[in-house]
């Protein structure tokens, strides 16, 4: 029970240092007002945060670039946030080692154990089994 606690209150400072970071990137983004790859990006362009949508697909949404990979972003972002299928979360995940990115959010429903262990093993900071609307408190706050 007190290891439980333990990681808990470590996911919840590692959720706080990720969002004082002010600038993000959205894998998974999506253009559809009810999917979270759309709702997830609104909520932190709306609290002031610098967030660039990523779609394999780009084009334009609402003003912004819609970047088809991490590669192509103008700056590197100091989180990254992954709303895809798990399959492709492992792919995302090594793309960032090789960019320098070292802080992941995976959605839930993003995350595989492979995912995971690579970031652990790379030196990337990852927050998992945690949605980021459920946390939003933090970036509002």
């Amino acid at each position: 029970m007190a290891e439980i606690a333990t990681q808990e209150r470590a996911q919840a400072e590692l959720i706080r240092d990720f969002v004082a970071r002010r600038t993000w990137a959205l894998v998974g983004f999506s253009t559809n007002p009810a999917k979270y790859g759309n709702i997830i990006y609104h909520n932190l362009r709306g609290a002031g945060y610098t967030i660039y949508p990523v779609n394999p697909r780009g084009g334009e949404y609402q003003g912004a670039v819609v970047f088809r990979s991490l590669a192509e972003l103008p700056e590197r972002p100091e989180v990254v946030n992954i709303v895809v299928p798990p399959r492709v979360s492992s792919q995302i995940v090594r793309e960032c080692a090789a960019l320098g990115i070292t802080r992941v959010w995976m959605q839930p429903g993003a995350e595989s154990p492979e995912a995971v262990r690579f970031c652990q093993e790379n030196e990337i900071e990852v927050v998992y089994n945690a949605c980021a609307m459920v946390h939003k408190h933090y970036w509002e706050s």
